[in-house]
């Protein structure tokens, strides 16, 4: 089947009656949590996940994917009106499109985001449907050999682009991936790791680990100190662009959209850093470096533009490979599990209404997005009025319900708590839970790959190093390794964006 007969078979998926409902609720949830600083999408669709058990996989995921792409549209709204950013990738709005909020240009300035944001999402969603097909076919030529390689070159490659220390991002990955080893062996069906719990047998459950990790540990840091919303406009007027706005944000558009397609697919935070580097080019590019910080139109619009091109293109990865590139495709690659079905090549040739359904609804999660996001405007800002005590407490006793329904054991609910605090406790040390979850969901297909290669080679080792792609992959690990630990390429890097923040 043809890109073209897939898209079709995709607007067809996409546009029955409840996928189109799910999808607007979905980019409506993304961009409310957007607008929220402190929530975020990662610690929605962990809360999310025990409800959407019980929905038809396609709509299950649309929505779901919607919260996440959803979130960068809304995160600009707070970043822009009181410069605190809802998303992290729009910590680099913030300090251009305050400024033109507080020269009483906060209108143009959310157009400015919201046209780029669509414009981006639109070219990433294309960018998505041309590549998926090939890279599936490729990936489906890989042996046990090159897939344990990809994996590993996954792992490393997280590692490389977290935030923070190395060696603690290189001790979430070792955690996860021993967390993903409890329960029954692969091969011989012992129990590993279970202490006696029966709930145990089957593995650690998913959707508490992700709850906990994400939601529950991020109410508590939350929680630690209200955090103090002023909200310097009320009413939004004029979100109409002039003639010299329009020729100004052009450019960057562009820029931004491509930086953040090619960078989108990389493992770790591709969205956050697209955003980073597109300020850093447009400043560079600018005639007027100097009107940078204090107001200039351009540092919104590639920066925007970056983030919602990369966060189409990060489920490229996922979709084609079975890898995810970042703590929300975990996530999502949880989603695909809990309905049954295993991401990566097969899915799009098993079930290619799921896998176009879903990239269709992109396209169509992003007009629903501008029709929000504008007219809109004054809702999301009353938004920022609602108190976090009244807001979490609510959140925690939805998530735990919902867990509990899917088996009704409480110990899951248990677990959540467990999890909860101990994300908590790693977020204080400095820990970013990301790279566990990433551990625990690639763990057992890392165990699993290596397994089927020595059956296959009779225990030679030596078989990753002989299959040429297999060796490539590794070698590329390697280097991706060296450049995480390098003190002198990680002090650059990082100085690269503090200087340029």
């Amino acid at each position: 089947m043809g890109v073209f007969e897939s898209l079709a078979l995709g607007f067809e998926t996409a546009f029955t009656p409840t996928n189109l409902l799910f999808c607007l609720i979905g980019v409506a949830l993304g961009t409310s949590v957007g607008v929220l600083p402190g929530i975020g999408p990662t610690a929605t669709i962990a809360m999310l996940l025990p409800i959407t058990f019980g929905f038809e996989p396609v709509t299950s995921l649309i929505m779901l994917a919607g919260i996440y792409y959803g979130a960068q549209y809304g995160g600009s709204t707070t970043a822009i009106l009181i410069n605190l950013p809802g998303e992290s990738s729009a910590a680099v709005t913030a300090i251009d499109g305050h400024e033109m909020a507080k020269r009483g240009r906060a209108g143009p300035a959310l157009a400015t985001a919201a046209i780029g944001s669509f414009f981006a999402g639109t070219v990433g969603t294309i960018v998505l449907a041309l590549f998926a097909m090939p890279l599936a076919r490729l990936a489906l030529e890989f042996g046990p050999a090159e897939y344990f390689s990809l994996v590993v070159l996954g792992l490393v490659a997280s590692i490389t682009l977290a935030s923070g220390s190395t060696l603690k991002a290189l001790a979430m990955i070792v955690l996860g991936l021993l967390l993903g080893t409890v329960g029954q062996d692969l091969t011989s069906g012992t129990p590993r790791f279970t202490f006696g719990q029966r709930e145990l047998y089957s593995g650690l459950n998913f959707v508490s680990l992700a709850v906990g990790l994400f939601g529950v540990a991020e109410i508590l840091r939350n929680l630690e100190s209200e955090t103090k919303r002023t909200v310097m406009v009320k009413k939004v007027k004029n979100l109409w662009l002039s003639k010299e706005d329009f020729r100004r944000i052009t450019p960057p558009v562009l820029r931004g959209t491509g930086l953040g397609s090619a960078l989108g697919v990389l493992p770790g935070a591709g969205h956050v850093l697209a955003s980073f580097v597109s300020y850093s080019v447009e400043k560079r590019a600018s005639k007027h470096p100097e009107e940078f910080g204090k107001g200039a139109i351009e540092g919104v619009a590639g920066p925007e533009s970056a983030n919602n091109a990369a966060a189409q293109t990060s489920f490229i990865p996922l979709l084609t490979l079975g890898l995810p590139s970042n703590s929300i495709m975990a996530l999502l690659a949880g989603a695909f599990i809990i309905q049954g079905i295993t991401p990566g090549p097969n899915v799009i040739n098993d079930e290619p209404a799921l896998v176009w359904g879903l990239i269709v609804s992109m396209w169509i999660g992003n007009l629903f997005l501008v029709m929000l996001n504008l007219p809109l405007i004054g809702l999301w800002v009353r938004m920022l009025t609602i108190p976090y005590r009244v807001l979490f407490p609510a959140i925690i006793a939805f998530a735990s319900i919902g867990t509990f329904s899917l088996n009704l054991n409480a110990f899951h609910v248990y677990a959540i708590a467990f999890f909860g605090v101990l994300g908590y406790v790693l977020i204080k040390l400095g820990c970013e839970p990301a790279p566990l979850l990433l551990g625990f969901i690639l763990g057992p297909l890392l165990e699993e790959y290596l397994r089927r290669a020595l059956i296959i080679s009779r225990g030679d080792p030596t078989v990753f190093l002989t299959r040429p792609v297999s060796l490539g992959l590794l070698i590329l690990a390697v280097i991706a390794f060296v450049v995480a630990v390098l003190p002198t390429v990680r002090r650059k890097r990082e100085a690269v964006f503090e200087e340029e923040i």
